[in-house]
């Protein structure tokens, strides 16, 4: 085969069904061979960073890898935010991209970069393939770092030449990475220490984060929270492990009551977190038991008095069955008044506020949707007033924070879970960002809904925007403009009842703050 069927053979023995991407001179090998793959789904999206944010809310709504694929030079450049945001929130990535001919790499030759120099920081590895038999190897190795120990994207730059010269295939049955070797089981001195420090804790809590979702341990979580009467608080990542209808549950952290939970605490059990710096100041008096798979992480940003490097279910697992029976119901109380007192509001009156409309989305539409964010305010309000109890029911880009990742990672999600209601709520700064890709939700036929969180952000200026209904029209998809709070649950409805994307502009007063 030519290294380009390699490619396409290969992503079909990792179990591959969509690949997002875009075309380009050093790529055309690829795409000159696709169709002999009809099994393989290709989402041609319309600039390389929605390919690789697609792929992101793919992998996050599934479970799978997602994959993406981009030409040299600026396709692969454009690919780095989205691998960034993939490799900051632990999500499994496999990025391919074309390069130029091996004769001419180092020359600065025509759409040339050092792809593979670029994303080493970004990536769990970054390969640059320069001939076709090493192809099939590199693709094995690419999907085990990617799904495997600390989830993250890898990169793979294939050279021209190596996409378009023969070589025999054979895909490799294991991988042999012998400096590669996570732990997954927690160490059982550690295991039991941990069990005795929340034994004997009058104000413990549990700091859940992404680890809790990617290892799949939703239940062995509940069951340490039911089993010791543990509070739980999330991360923004964490969002959906615990469930927020649940009696122990807490919210997420930055909710003036979750903080105060965490200032309080004499024990935080803090699972598969980094503890950035939005979280490490409100934990100065707790003892910390820290569980993680990626050992760089313990005691990185706060002083760990239990460290467990280990897969989060595992971990969870060994420890839940050496935790007795308890009662924490003056702590309990504790927590509830201080919630109380601090209520998440959606506005008084009649007037239209981006909490409101929020709140109506969540109510009309149900539990079960899959909610993707952009980046800005309109986060924020999402993450306090869509309280889901589904895991991964809330996409979000955490670590890097980027402005216009709502969109596009919608259309992942999507096609992931096509059976599922998908709304992608974003502000309309965020969202003229990324905003192309309604021409690939319109060409693939995605049933997307779109709420635009209007509050005409101020940015070093007044951030004008176009008449987002007539440009969702423009590319066949009707809208509806929202100006008053009576109109909020009617459009909802109207977006629900169509067969097909449905945009809804909620145009709010500005100046409404988080």
């Amino acid at each position: 085969m030519i290294g380009a069927q390699i490619v396409w053979e290969s992503l079909l023995k990792e179990g591959v069904e969509v690949v997002f991407g875009y075309p380009g001179a050093a790529s055309i090998p690829l795409y000159d061979t696709l169709p002999g793959y009809p099994r393989l789904r290709h989402v041609l999206v319309r600039h390389e960073q929605a390919a690789a944010h697609a792929a992101d809310g793919y992998a996050r709504a599934t479970g799978k890898v997602g994959v993406c694929m981009a030409t040299s030079g600026p396709g692969a450049t454009n690919l780095v935010t989205g691998i960034a945001n993939a490799y900051l929130d632990s999500v499994p990535m496999v990025a391919i991209t074309a390069q130029v001919a091996r004769p001419v790499i180092g020359t600065d030759a025509f759409q040339e970069v050092d792809t593979t120099g670029i994303t080493l920081p970004i990536t769990k590895e970054s390969y640059l393939v320069l001939e076709a038999d090493s192809l099939a190897r590199v693709l094995k190795e690419s999907f085990h770092l990617a799904r495997t120990g600390r989830t993250g994207p890898v990169l793979v730059d294939v050279a021209k030449n190596a996409l378009a010269e023969a070589a025999e295939y054979r895909y490799p049955e294991k991988v042999d990475l012998p400096g590669y070797k996570p732990v997954l089981r927690g160490h059982a001195a550690q295991v039991k220490r941990a069990a005795k420090m929340i034994n004997e804790a009058e104000r413990p809590l549990i700091l859940a984060g992404r680890g809790v979702a990617i290892s799949g341990a939703h239940h062995e979580l509940r069951e340490l929270a039911e089993a010791g009467e543990i509070p739980v608080v999330t991360t923004l990542l964490g969002f959906g492990c615990f469930p927020e209808s649940h009696t122990l549950s807490f919210g997420m952290y930055g909710a003036s009551g979750a903080n105060l939970a965490l200032e309080a605490a004499n024990l935080i059990i803090a699972l598969g977190t980094k503890f950035d710096d939005r979280v490490s100041e409100f934990t100065p008096r707790a003892k910390v038991i820290h569980i993680d798979i990626d050992p760089a992480e313990i005691g990185k940003n706060v002083k760990v008095d239990v460290p467990i490097v280990g897969d989060a279910r595992q971990v969870l697992g060994a420890i839940v069955k050496q935790i007795l029976p308890r009662e924490h119901s003056e702590w309990l109380k504790q927590l509830g008044q201080w919630r109380n007192e601090s209520p998440l509001s959606v506005g008084d009156g009649g007037e239209l506020t981006p909490q409101y409309v929020v709140r109506q989305i969540y109510e009309v539409t149900g539990s079960d949707a899959i909610v993707v964010t952009g980046v800005g305010e309109h986060r924020m309000w999402a993450e306090q007033h869509c309280c889901g109890d589904r895991p991964n029911g809330l996409i979000s880009a955490g670590g890097l924070g980027t402005m216009g990742f709502g969109l596009p990672a919608a259309v992942g999600a999507k096609i992931g879970c096509p059976d599922d209601t998908v709304w992608c709520i974003d502000g309309d700064a965020s969202f003229q960002t990324t905003m192309q890709e309604l021409g690939t939700i319109a060409q693939e036929g995605l049933d997307v809904k779109i709420a635009v969180i209007n509050n005409r952000r101020y940015m070093a200026t007044p951030l004008s925007g176009p008449d987002f209904v007539p440009v969702a029209e423009a590319y066949g998809i009707p809208g509806l403009k929202v100006t008053e709070r009576a109109g909020v649950a009617p459009a909802i409805e109207r977006a629900l009842s169509e067969d097909g994307p449905f945009l809804i502009d909620f145009v709010l007063k500005a100046g409404e703050s988080v």
